[in-house]
């Protein structure tokens, strides 16, 4: 999943490349923080430290950072969307990595700790400049500058090359240097053995030459498909599923299915396409059967769970006869099986939207659903007046029964036999 360093620069065949971000959130509450998965390999493409992208994160949200190089673990505290990140990430391309003049980011950092300043090198168009040093960032790359060994090197060599024209001219080595240049190999004794030229025939050295190749060949259709309009990537990735439920490997496809739909930057709409094609009239024994399916996608992401309950919404659409009565208990379901939060239920349920169903059909399925929606926020409120034993006893008193007149499902209390044993009490009691 690769992006333009510029991504002002809308050329498909723009040659300065790098990953796109991928943040992991961890942990909860007060702990909670994200997890930049590849900083390395975007900092290798800006030619910048980890370091930095990442502090530059810390220093626009407000937020503590930490660095384990070691083990490539590059931390901002809070939980922040991959998203925002990249979006954040434009900036500190334009303010530390692009070339004023030019706007290639083939710039080397030049810091004088002395003077407290930090100078800008392009190697595309030799401009020389300076950072506005009023940015946080700066106080950081001052105390943490960059490892110079590359320009260093690069100097080193040019001096060196320069030394041995010089002597080159002085023995007049310019014409014998052809001859150099195009001699045979050191070793040309005929002791070496021929096998070592020769090319590995072996079925599992083609194995592996195959594999290399195929490698290369997915590196080259990931980054057409990334190109491709939201649509067609969309389209890839149901084609993807339905190929798999076709040839029945359906079930064990739940990795597989998620690492293409981030390979295709879709897996916010992956539940989407997934309730399309894996539920239908049996869609409570279904979300039994794919629950690790959608958790991989609706785990701690809201907007995947948000596109779930817009499929949901298409399956009651397609079955209507056999799903509209039973909308409480596959909503009831989904929330269970942790698949679809609770505050995500309640945001879904204040709202009729005709965005995937008409809006009369949005609004039956709102009002077959309200018996739930009302147990959800009575559960809720009692669960913060009340104990977690108290809780689990009203949950054991909530059944969903038929109601013979509107041929619906309704969400009642059953009372037990309990108040009555109290009341026998105090009789005896009183005697």
């Amino acid at each position: 999943m690769s992006v333009n360093v510029n991504r002002g620069v809308l050329d498909q065949f723009y040659r300065y490349k790098m990953p796109r971000l991928i943040a992991k959130v961890e942990g909860k509450g007060n702990g909670i923080k994200t997890v930049i998965v590849n900083m390395v390999d975007v900092a290798k493409a800006l030619n910048r430290p980890p370091t930095y992208p990442t502090k530059f994160f810390g220093c626009e949200l407000g937020a503590q950072t930490q660095f384990d190089s070691k083990n490539d673990r590059f931390i901002v505290n809070g939980s922040h969307e991959a998203n925002k990140l990249q979006d954040m990430l434009d900036g500190f391309i334009k303010k530390f990595v692009l070339c004023t003049e030019c706007e290639n980011p083939e710039t080397d950092l030049n810091v004088n700790s002395k003077k407290q300043t930090i100078g800008t090198v392009c190697k595309a168009c030799g401009h020389r400049g300076m950072l506005d040093m009023r940015h946080k960032l700066c106080t950081f790359i001052l105390k943490n500058p960059p490892e110079s060994t590359d320009i260093v090197t690069a100097s080193a060599k040019k001096e060196k090359d320069k030394k041995n024209r010089k002597k080159d001219k002085e023995n007049g080595g310019e014409e014998a240097g052809i001859t150099g240049d195009f001699g045979a190999p050191e070793a040309v004794d005929g002791e070496d053995d021929d096998d070592d030229w020769a090319e590995e025939t072996t079925e599992e050295a083609q194995r592996r030459r195959m594999e290399e190749i195929s490698d290369h060949a997915k590196n080259l259709t990931l980054s057409e498909d990334l190109e491709k309009p939201l649509e067609e990537r969309v389209n890839l990735f149901y084609n993807f599923v339905k190929y798999k439920k076709e040839s029945g490997t359906i079930d064990g496809a739940d990795k597989d299915i998620l690492a293409e739909a981030e390979r295709l930057d879709v897996k916010a709409m992956g539940p989407l396409i997934l309730s399309e094609l894996l539920f239908n009239e049996n869609i409570r024994d279904q979300i039994k059967k794919y629950k690790r399916h959608f958790l991989r996608f609706c785990h701690n992401n809201k907007k995947a769970q948000k596109y779930l309950l817009g499929g949901f919404e298409c399956v009651v659409k397609l079955h209507q006869v056999q799903l509209l009565s039973r909308v409480p208990i596959i909503l009831k379901e989904l929330y269970e099986y942790d698949l679809v939060e609770e505050d995500v239920i309640l945001a879904w349920a204040e709202k009729v939207s005709k965005k995937y169903v008409s809006k009369e059909l949005a609004k039956e399925i709102h009002a077959k659903a309200a018996p739930f929606v009302k147990w959800l926020k009575e559960a809720e409120e009692e669960s913060e007046g009340s104990g977690g034993e108290e809780e689990v006893e009203d949950d054991e008193n909530v059944e969903v029964v038929y109601s013979s007149s509107a041929r619906e499902l309704k969400v009642e209390t059953v009372k037990t036999g309990a108040p009555q044993k109290e009341d026998d009490d105090l009789d005896i009691d009183a005697i």
